[in-house]
């Protein structure tokens, strides 16, 4: 009898879950407020996590709107395989409330075929129509 194995599914992420960006807030008063649009990212670095944030939970809707205008893909797909399991932010610049640019350094774990690895970035923002979007990764 042979056993077809499944790729692990993402854990679900409830209003009163721990936000996956790793700010110790529930996810419903971190990144869903976000996602949802009820608030808007004040900084670079929020709007980063809160994109990490939006793959961990397959939000790609958001992902487009938080994405700039001249590097928007028509569409995103998920690799079901992924688990995405911590963030960590390395350093950051500019990117504040009083700015119009930024970048984000950041780390992402996650679990493919059982194996840990993550993808380390160098991420630019700007602001565009007054609101934080992700323009690209630098280098």
């Amino acid at each position: 009898m042979s056993r077809r194995t499944s790729p692990r599914r993402q854990p679900a992420i409830t209003a009163t879950s721990p936000c996956p960006c790793g700010l110790g807030a529930p996810y419903g008063e971190c990144c869903g407020s976000l996602h949802q649009g009820r608030a808007a990212a004040p900084t670079a670095e929020r709007l980063m996590r809160s994109r990490y944030s939006a793959f961990v939970v397959r939000d790609a809707a958001y992902l487009l709107r938080t994405w700039h205008s001249t590097t928007r893909p028509p569409g995103l797909d998920f690799d079901p395989g992924i688990t995405w399991t911590g963030l960590d932010v390395l350093g950051a610049t500019g990117g504040s409330a009083f700015h119009q640019e930024g970048t984000v350094e950041f780390r992402a774990h996650y679990r493919v075929g059982g194996e840990a690895d993550s993808q380390h970035e160098l991420s630019r923002f700007v602001r565009e129509d007054g609101l934080w979007v992700y323009v690209d990764a630098v280098g």
